[in-house]
């Protein structure tokens, strides 16, 4: 349960128009709901700011239908990891979620209006470094983040990235998405004044070993405030890029 659905229910109470009795039905499964093969943490956006998200990559369709209709009994939805399998899946019970193909993820609700200001901005070395940007930007956004983007700006062709150096340096955060060497976010660390999220991916030739390459060079980064998460991990950088975001406003 989001924070301001709790509220709006404990002002009813207050009102007098929820009962008691059915205010404690709608909190029953509060910290958790067992669902055998998952215990969704319904709690979860009360301590974190925002609820569970389903990571659908191994789990069945039916699986990931029942989980995200159950999320969705409370609040917000993000999926990621969808295949269309699973999206049509869910969208058999939930005809308003939406598939992102490119993202690979699933959403339902919408999220909370984003501010003007502060903005962050997600960057792609290459075009092949799209999806995992994009899962980056839509965690950012249903976590009611602005989040702008700069796609295919690698440093094979550093001119393409420095155009766009008044929006890096207005930033207060940026995820920097990138494959083969994985040089991109070291180079925009030392060009930007706020923190910088780097993301490996799986994207490369051979010696690239999978992301391992890139993953290591961006652990070795020579420019400040440049921190790194897992190989692919979009939402992992998107989920951090809407925290900085969050504590800015």
């Amino acid at each position: 349960m989001e924070v301001d659905r709790l509220r709006a229910l404990l002002n009813e109470v207050a009102h007098g128009t929820v009962s008691v009795e059915e205010a404690l039905a709608r909190l029953r499964d509060l910290p958790f709901q067992n669902l055998q093969f998952a215990r969704i943490d319904h709690h979860r956006a009360l301590r974190k700011g925002f609820p569970e998200v389903v990571f659908c990559q191994g789990k069945t369709p039916e699986q990931v239908a029942e989980i995200v209709a159950r999320l969705a009994e409370r609040g917000r939805v993000l999926a990621t990891r969808a295949s269309e399998v699973h999206a049509h899946a869910v969208q058999a019970r939930l005809p308003d979620a939406v598939y992102h193909p490119l993202a690979r993820a699933i959403t339902l609700g919408e999220p909370p209006p984003a501010p003007e200001s502060p903005y962050g901005v997600v960057c792609a070395a290459g075009t092949a470094d799209i999806p995992v940007a994009e899962e980056a930007v839509l965690t950012a956004r249903m976590m009611g983040a602005r989040v702008e983007t700069l796609y295919d700006v690698g440093v094979a062709g550093i001119h393409r990235l420095l155009e766009h150096l008044p929006l890096l340096q207005g930033a207060r955060g940026v995820v920097v998405v990138a494959g083969m060497e994985g040089a991109l976010p070291s180079v925009v660390g030392g060009l930007v004044p706020c923190p910088v999220i780097a993301v490996p991916t799986s994207v490369g030739y051979g010696a690239h070993f999978g992301g391992l390459a890139p993953l290591l060079t961006m652990l070795n980064a020579c420019a400040p405030g440049v921190v790194v998460v897992n190989i692919d991990n979009g939402f992992g950088a998107g989920y951090c890029l809407g925290l900085i975001l969050r504590a800015a406003q």
